[in-house]
């Protein structure tokens, strides 16, 4: 398999290549449908798979998920590359968003192997941002490596700001972080991508999501990893551990902040 660390910069030039050709140009001029799972999405989220797949295979010919395959063409590819590498795309992370005219949208690429992500790149087209990591790299923004949180001042519960999707918890979860819970704020941009983009750059200092999908969370969990952060779910700390299709998430930049949160996360829903 190609060195992720110089596979980087050329993916970051198909995402946004991908981005200008196939994206932008359908920007408020498409209509979208709904999927079985009732997720959003239109010609854009095809077109764009498209051009992402063609223009990854040219860089390293692996098994490819994407979003907008069928599900067992998904399993397939996983079982096919696991050992190897296998590329997972999400063409357009945020549909709803994209198809409302709202700017909160991205497309996102990871190279994955043996059931971890060696190399993550996200772009937020409307924003010209470009988020990118590889196993033992950093993270970079625009060409600027990020600082790892260990480098930043360590954030106090009660002064954190999460992104926090609330359609995926459990009701008794949500009711507890509406009335009872110890941060200062929340967020919810309606694009998983666009939030581990945010926490990786310190916009945002944790996340919490009842269920994201592997293009959901791939390239952000080596990002929160490249920076000093923790990755779990709701029920287990080994993040790898969990089934690749979908998963809870507790993430955050600053390891204590990260136990404190999950602690409290975990403690609401032992008292159901």
């Amino acid at each position: 398999m190609p060195d992720p660390h110089q596979l980087r910069p050329a993916v970051e030039r198909v995402l946004q290549d991908t981005a200008e050709r196939e994206i932008l140009p359908r920007f408020l001029k498409v209509d979208g449908k709904m999927k079985a799972d009732g997720s959003a999405f239109s010609a854009a989220d095809i077109a764009a798979q498209e051009s992402l797949m063609e223009a990854l295979s040219r860089l390293a010919d692996l098994p490819m998920i994407g979003e907008e395959m069928p599900e067992k063409l998904q399993k397939d590819a996983w079982d096919r590359g696991f050992a190897e590498g296998v590329w997972v795309m999400d063409p357009i992370d945020g549909s709803t968003n994209f198809l409302a005219g709202l700017p909160q949208f991205a497309v996102s690429v990871a190279l994955m192997r043996q059931g971890r992500p060696v190399l993550g790149v996200s772009y937020l087209p409307l924003m010209r941002e470009m988020f990118s990591t590889s196993l033992g790299g950093g993270v970079w923004r625009n060409g600027a490596r990020l600082p790892a949180a260990s480098a930043v001042a360590h954030k106090a519960v009660a002064d954190t700001v999460a992104c926090i999707d609330f359609k995926r918890l459990p009701p008794q979860l949500s009711l507890a972080i509406v009335h009872e819970a110890p941060i200062y704020s929340q967020r919810n941009f309606g694009s998983s991508v666009l939030d581990w983009c945010y926490l990786a750059a310190g916009r945002v200092d944790a996340i919490t999501h009842g269920s994201e999908r592997l293009w959901d969370y791939a390239a952000g969990w080596l990002m929160t990893e490249e920076m000093g952060g923790c990755v779990a779910t709701f029920e287990t700390d080994d993040f790898a551990a969990a089934s690749p299709w979908k998963r809870s998430i507790i993430a955050a930049r600053d390891p204590e902040l990260f136990r404190l949160w999950r602690d409290w996360l975990r403690g609401q829903m032992s008292e159901d």
